[in-house]
């Protein structure tokens, strides 16, 4: 039996390994724009049953409990935690946080799809557009918005409209009209990195509105959404995560000195 002991500590020293790749992943991301944390959710493998639970005995009463033994662990799935991330004031006329449900939608050139952020650090390409990133690898906001060239301050209301002011003109003229998008199942949504997430099956389509609609956040200009991890938390899951990882190496260990006691025997 004990041979099974060292298969099913090793699944769970697996299983520990994920999670702390996991939890280095969003200690990682910690000042990262936006970003939203991963929880490892784990669940018990297949059982071997020495005894059905109801079996009759010899008595031919049926038995309340039966013999089950577990194989281990494994990983389920990793989930994202979209809790709200603390609004940080910038100062930057072009910096913009959500707060509240909604992602903004951009156009990804390279794979020719639609794209979806949090992370609000816009700036203007050099065709005078907005877009998300730098201005050198910016992804155009869906819809397209563009700035005059003679645009002396930029305005951008809770509800989404990009009001500019420009040069010899003291009234504010609207020059677009942010949108955001929602989905069904946001855990669905599939992180490809650049703080950018691709729309799967499983997360439906987008539900699209303008910000501030019923369902969609608000912006908030000159600031940004920080990241939702919290430290105290994830040193706390990193402490316990190392702790079950040593547990269940001290179960190999344990399984293989039973293993040596029992070869060594002699009649």
């Amino acid at each position: 039996m004990s041979v099974q002991t060292l298969y099913t500590a090793a699944t769970g020293m697996d299983a520990m390994q994920t999670k702390l790749d996991v939890i280095a992943n969003n200690l990682a991301n910690i000042n990262t724009t936006a970003f939203k944390k991963d929880r490892a959710n784990f669940e018990d493998l297949l059982y071997r049953n020495d005894v059905y639970p109801g079996t009759l005995d010899a008595n031919q009463q049926a038995t309340p409990v039966g013999t089950q033994v577990g194989l281990g662990t494994r990983v389920q799935s990793t989930q994202k935690d979209y809790q709200q991330g603390a609004i940080q004031d910038t100062g930057r006329e072009l910096d913009i946080a959500i707060e509240g449900d909604g992602f903004l939608q951009v156009f990804d050139p390279v794979s020719q799809t639609p794209m979806f952020t949090r992370s609000g650090n816009l700036d203007i390409n050099a065709d005078g557009n907005l877009v998300i990133g730098s201005a050198q690898t910016g992804r155009l906001l869906e819809p397209p918005i563009a700035i005059p060239q003679d645009a002396t301050d930029i305005e951008i209301t809770a509800t989404g409209q990009i009001m500019v002011r420009q040069a010899g003109v003291t009234e504010l003229q609207q020059v677009g009209q942010m949108q955001m998008a929602k989905f069904i199942n946001p855990d669905g949504l599939l992180k490809v990195g650049e703080n950018l997430y691709q729309q799967t099956d499983a997360s439906s389509a987008p539900l699209q509105g303008d910000p501030g609609s019923i369902g969609f956040g608000v912006l908030r200009q000159r600031a940004l959404e920080a990241s939702n991890v919290e430290p105290v938390t994830e040193l706390i899951d990193l402490i316990t995560t190392q702790r079950g990882f040593e547990l269940n190496s001290q179960a190999v260990q344990a399984g293989d000195q039973l293993m040596q006691l029992i070869s060594n025997l002699r009649r």
